[in-house]
Parts: C-alpha cells; sequence; structure tokens
C-alpha cells in the first residue's frame, strides 16, 4: 500500500524533531512549509487534515485558483509565496499570501509596502539571495545584500523577517546555508528560509528557521509539458 502524504507529513515532523535535538535547537523552532505547488485542493486537503497549517505556492495565479475555498475552510492556514513576485501581481500577493520570501528588487520592495498599507495587512518578508550567483535565478547577490537589506528598511520602511535561498542544484548546499546565515546574523535577521526535501536536516542543522518541502510530502510532480 502506498504511503499517504499525511503520513509522509509525519515522517518529516519526525525528521525535522530529530535533527533539533541533535544539533541543540529548541525543539519547534523550525517551522515547516509544506509545498504545494502544483498540486490541487484534492491533494491538498488530507495534509491540512493531518494538521499541516503553513504552505506554499510558487505562482500567484496558481494558489488564486485553490487557496481562497481552502483558507475558508481553515481560517488558521498561513500561506507563503516562495516564488518569483511579479510586480504585476502584487496587489493579488498581498491580498492572498501571508508571507513573501522573494523581495529581491527595489521596485518590488516598494510596491509591497504600498500594498500592503492600501490593503491595511503586514506580511512577512523575506528577501531572496542568490548565493549562488546564478544568471538564471532570482535573488539580490551576496555583495549587494547588505545595502539592499537596508534600503528596504531604512527607504522602503519595510520590516524584513529574514532571507532565503535555493543553493545551485550542482552544488552542495552547506556553503550556501552557511553564507545564507552569515548575510542574516550581521544584519540582524533572524529568519532563514532554507533547505528544500532533499536537504532540509542540513539546512535546520545550520539554523534554518522555515524549511521548505514539497515532494517528500505530496509525492512526485507532474509538470504540464511545454509546447
Amino acid at each position: 500500500m502506498a504511503e499517504t502524504a499525511a503520513a509522509r507529513l509525519d515522517h518529516i515532523r519526525d525528521q525535522i524533531a530529530a535533527t533539533e535535538r541533535e544539533t541543540g535547537r529548541e525543539q519547534g523552532s523550525v517551522t515547516l512549509i509544506a509545498v504545494s505547488k502544483t498540486f490541487d485542493a484534492p491533494d491538498i486537503e488530507p495534509v491540512i487534515a493531518a494538521g499541516q497549517r503553513i504552505f506554499g505556492e510558487n505562482r500567484v495565479q496558481e494558489a488564486q485558483g485553490k487557496w481562497p475555498a481552502l483558507k475558508e475552510a481553515t481560517p488558521d492556514i498561513e500561506l507563503h509565496l516562495i516564488g518569483p513576485l511579479q510586480s504585476n501581481k502584487t496587489r493579488e500577493a498581498v491580498a492572498l499570501f501571508d508571507a513573501i520570501h522573494t523581495i529581491d528588487r527595489d521596485k518590488i520592495a516598494r510596491t509591497v509596502k504600498t500594498e500592503m498599507e492600501a490593503q491595511g495587512r503586514d506580511l512577512k518578508l523575506f528577501i531572496q539571495i542568490n548565493t549562488g550567483n546564478e544568471p538564471q535565478k532570482a535573488g539580490i547577490s551576496p555583495d549587494e545584500a547588505d545595502a539592499f537589506i537596508a534600503r528596504c528598511r531604512d527607504e522602503f520602511g519595510l520590516k524584513i523577517s529574514g532571507l532565503m535561498c535555493i543553493p545551485p542544484l550542482n552544488e552542495a548546499p552547506s556553503p550556501h546555508f552557511a553564507l545564507l546565515a552569515k548575510i542574516a546574523e550581521r544584519n540582524g535577521l533572524e529568519g532563514l528560509s532554507m533547505g528544500m526535501s532533499g536537504d532540509f536536516e542540513m539546512a535546520v542543522g545550520q539554523g534554518a528557521t522555515h524549511v521548505r518541502v514539497g515532494s517528500a510530502i505530496f509525492g512526485t510532480r507532474d509538470y504540464p509539458a511545454k509546447g
């Protein structure tokens, strides 16, 4: 019999708790974000029923198609945007999400601030750092991180909760987690959104406060074929 998403969720929770113990972290100090991108409401509902309340999505439009009804049914759900945010989707993102992990340029910082004020919402905000300086990937260069964090705080008036990174696929993640933690520490930031299905235990050991786990909970994704 195939393992259910709820059973896989329990396993991930146990792994996080065990790693917290092994590395001297306070129990419950790591927030599990269940990444539900590409999965529909019937796939997500059993995970909600198993007690998971924090979920991550990559695309605003996809999230709009399934999460309003799910959040209405379970009001204490917290939804995190973990994919790139386009400025023309900022209004919708601020209305639907409770946290954004991908603040990565001045225009987005400004528009998010404007929309939060207009809508009377106060989202948790993370700045995405492109720790591998990958040209195809979103995020601020590590060399520019300190200045951008300062602008977000001083110029745009944003309260920044922490930093996020996605290490390069072909590199060991540990140095990237260490770099993110170093940037956060020198800027007085506590939040570290790092670690996914394949490396979340390592991330917990290096100080992650949020881990983003999708396929290890929901199973293999069926991405639509590109035409």
